[in-house]
């Protein structure tokens, strides 16, 4: 599969922006995530590591820490890589143990770990994320042979619980759907990344290549499920047919409706449709989102179901939804049609493009989504 010479759809181009716009935005929102005092979320850690802060909660995720290192191969900036994956491997990763091969998903900012489990999102980017890295930059010695890093994480997630090995896999052998976490009856859609797993088929270890192939179909096949058929909305956490998982989680609350976890679904969709290109059905979800949101913005502020009942539970993460739903313009086709799918897709993205970064305490999640999605529009989200 070539990789190197495919050009990427600039969407920001597509509306109108210049060059030196599009350039400027991503250069002051780098310096505003990575840099700016006030408002960074990734800090170093004395020589050599770093870490990013989940700032509503005050600790370090595999899901920040894994993304942070997405972002950092995408934008060739290794320094900052090198220092995020040596904090993860240091003090997440996890030698022995149930979970031995895997990280832990949360840990204090000084490295503790706040929980001995594994959020599987963590490790599918870590995995791609040093895959990525491997080729754009070369392999190290030790835990920066990118390459070899990122197969025995796959390995650990497809293979823990054979041979005498503790603990329990990531993906369900029978579906080859991702679970929420390892040994649980249900998955969350926007875990689901086929794009990965088509990439998976190429660099994982030889003996795990055709079920990442399988689970590459799956999932595409399972987001035309899981996304609603008229709304587009999927649930944060849905049964393996698709159905939002409406049962009260051990910690508390309900997660069967469109709210946080969900809008990264009609993201990963668009970039999947820009990536490969390949629909089973589900690269129609982004578009019916963003129909049935209509052009106000304010009627979006509040929790779903996923038939588009509005609930009573206002969304935390506002920025969040609008870049995700930007994002997922790369499934739609341009057209300088007034009457077009693009024509309604091309004010989301100005949209995005009109709104400043999050502020504040609850700026983490935010400014990830917002990140990924400044990169993925400006055509700069690739496959290295």
């Amino acid at each position: 599969m070539e990789l190197n010479n495919r050009s990427y759809r600039n969407i920001f181009k597509e509306i109108g922006k210049t060059d030196e716009e599009i350039e400027k935005k991503i250069k002051d929102a780098v310096h505003t995530f990575f840099y700016d005092e006030n408002e960074k979320i990734f800090s170093k850690a004395g020589d050599d590591m770093g870490y990013l802060t989940d700032t509503g909660n005050n600790d370090a995720r595999t899901e920040g820490m894994s993304y942070g290192m997405m972002m950092c191969v995408q934008l060739d900036m290794k320094e900052e890589f090198d220092r995020i994956w040596k904090w993860s491997k240091t003090y997440m990763y996890m030698e022995d143990g149930e979970n031995e091969g895997y990280f832990a998903w949360s840990c204090a900012l000084d490295g503790t770990p706040n929980a001995y489990g594994p959020a599987p999102d963590g490790e599918e980017f870590f995995a791609m994320a040093l895959f990525f890295a491997s080729h754009r930059w070369g392999d190290g010695e030790g835990i920066f042979n990118y390459s070899e890093q990122a197969r025995e994480i796959l390995s650990a997630c497809l293979h823990k619980g054979e041979n005498g090995r503790p603990g329990q896999a990531m993906w369900n052998r029978d579906n080859a759907q991702i679970l929420f976490v390892p040994g649980c009856p249900f998955t969350d859609p926007s875990y689901h990344l086929p794009h990965f797993y088509d990439l998976f088929a190429l660099w994982a270890n030889e003996e795990d290549r055709e079920f990442w192939k399988k689970a590459a179909d799956s999932s595409r096949k399972y987001l035309a499920t899981a996304c609603h058929k008229e709304t587009g909305l999927s649930s944060e956490y849905a049964n393996f047919d698709g159905t939002p998982y409406d049962k009260q989680m051990p910690w508390g609350g309900y997660f069967g409706n469109f709210y946080s976890d969900a809008y990264r679904t009609a993201a990963n969709i668009g970039l999947d449709a820009e990536w490969f290109g390949i629909d089973e059905g589900q690269v129609c979800a982004p578009i019916k989102m963003m129909k049935f949101f209509g052009t106000d913005l304010e009627a979006c502020r509040c929790e779903f179901k996923i038939d588009g009942t509005p609930l009573d539970r206002t969304l935390l993460h506002p920025l969040g939804l609008l870049a995700t739903t930007a994002q997922g313009t790369l499934s739609v086709p341009y057209s300088d049609d007034e009457n077009s799918d693009f024509a309604i897709a091309r004010q989301w993205v100005e949209w995005f493009w009109n709104q400043p970064m999050r502020k504040g305490v609850r700026r983490y999640y935010d400014n990830c989504l917002y990140m990924f999605a400044l990169l993925a529009l400006s055509g700069r989200y690739r496959m290295w």
